[in-house]
């Protein structure tokens, strides 16, 4: 997970850490990378768009050039609901689009399609 606010961080984490989900953390987009440089068994990427130092946009990109990261699912999470938001977010490279406030039954229908083949 990807944010530069600890509350989403925070309230996200204990969301999914009660549904056995290890979640790593990072707070822009140059963390993130190293993130999964250190964890390549990385099942899923929820990317905030908007960060200081590496935006989302930036870091989906950086992240769809490294080879084993091709087919990685990446979930763009966006404060902006403008138009045009999520079709910008899918050409930077990201998998699908949520908004925040995130609803957390919609995080995990979201979870639920991307992670379906995982083991």
């Amino acid at each position: 997970m990807v944010d530069d606010d600890v509350r989403n961080i925070y309230s996200l984490t204990k969301s999914l850490e009660t549904l056995k989900m290890k979640v790593i953390t990072a707070i822009d987009g140059k963390e993130a990378l190293e993130a999964l440089e250190e964890h390549p068994e990385t099942d899923i990427v929820l990317l905030d768009m908007m960060m200081p130092n590496m935006d989302g946009y930036e870091a989906a990109q950086e992240i769809r050039k490294i080879k084993r990261y091709k087919q990685l699912p990446i979930i763009a999470v966006t404060a902006k609901a403008m138009m045009g938001d999520r079709e910008k977010c899918i050409r930077a490279g990201a998998s699908d689009y949520i908004t925040k406030p995130v609803d957390v039954d919609q995080l995990l229908s979201l979870l639920r399609v991307w992670l379906y083949d995982k083991k």
